[in-house]
């Protein structure tokens, strides 16, 4: 059994050895640590803390005095628990089929519980891996009551992947699931906006392919950064392998920052994030 214990508060002397000495007196041996605090004020202190030896739910309620004492946000997690994922997308299936494959072959600790597309292309994929798969059209006339659906059946789970979902998500349907919504996206933004990026990246000469995951938010492509990536290209490359790269990419970039989501290796800091190896 093993359990996590994420922190964010201010800054202070103390903060490490009042959460040490916690779990040693609660039964916890610390068996992994990772901490980082901020340089610009205010200073911002963020903690890791992995555990054996007793439930994480048993150490929440007592721990609520140390958090009040340091101002703490502090939660606890349980290993034995896996995420549970929904995944939206719409046409391109590359990275839902890497979410998936790395899913089942165990490498991201989770589940995905069902897959829900704008459109109907993609419900063979899920089914092959025994996946729901709900079809919720989208339109501009249709959209409120698309992501009121979306929100029925996202009801309960941990997390939603949008995996090349080309739709924007409603600031309304974000507050509802904030800092849990992770985006993937090629480089060209903002640069290349609009229909065929690769078709403009290749007139522009571009020697530089890549992809960003990030959280989220009502500002379009800006939330805060978990995983980034990028390869090298150069005037030999077409459009169609531009594409094929791109694609690697994106499924390499959006598996990496889902992972470590659901191993609760990730803290928000503002518009930034501290991610911890």
């Amino acid at each position: 059994m093993r359990g996590r214990l994420l922190i964010s508060c201010p800054d202070q002397p103390g903060i490490v050895a009042a959460v040490s000495q916690f779990l040693f007196a609660n039964g916890a041996n610390i068996v992994h640590s990772d901490q980082h605090s901020t340089h610009r004020s205010p200073r911002m202190f963020f903690l890791r803390v992995e555990f054996e030896g007793v439930a994480a739910e048993r150490l929440t309620p007592g721990f609520a005095e140390i958090a009040q004492r340091f101002t703490m946000e502090a939660r606890f997690f349980t290993d034995e628990i896996p995420k549970r994922l929904a995944v939206f997308v719409s046409k391109e299936d590359h990275c839902l089929q890497e979410l998936l494959w790395q899913i089942r072959a165990g490498d991201i600790p989770a589940q995905v519980c069902t897959v829900i597309g704008n459109h109907a292309d993609l419900a063979p994929v899920a089914e092959s891996f025994g996946v729901p798969f709900h079809h919720v059209p989208v339109t501009g006339e249709t959209k409120l009551a698309a992501e009121q659906r979306q929100l029925e059946l996202t009801e309960g789970l941990d997390l939603i992947v949008l995996a090349r979902y080309m739709q924007i998500v409603s600031p309304a349907f974000l507050e509802k699931w904030p800092n849990r919504v992770i985006n993937i996206h090629h480089s060209f933004l903002p640069a290349f906006v609009g229909a065929k990026p690769y078709h403009q990246a290749y007139e522009r000469g571009v020697k530089l392919i890549g992809a960003t995951a990030h959280y989220v938010t009502s500002e379009l492509d800006a939330g805060p950064i978990i995983e980034q990536d990028v390869h090298r290209v150069d005037h030999r490359a077409e459009v169609g392998e531009l594409r094929r790269i791109g694609r690697q990419i994106e499924r390499s970039v959006l598996a990496r920052a889902v992972k470590w989501h659901v191993e609760d290796r990730v803290l928000v800091d503002g518009n930034r994030t501290v991610v911890f190896s």
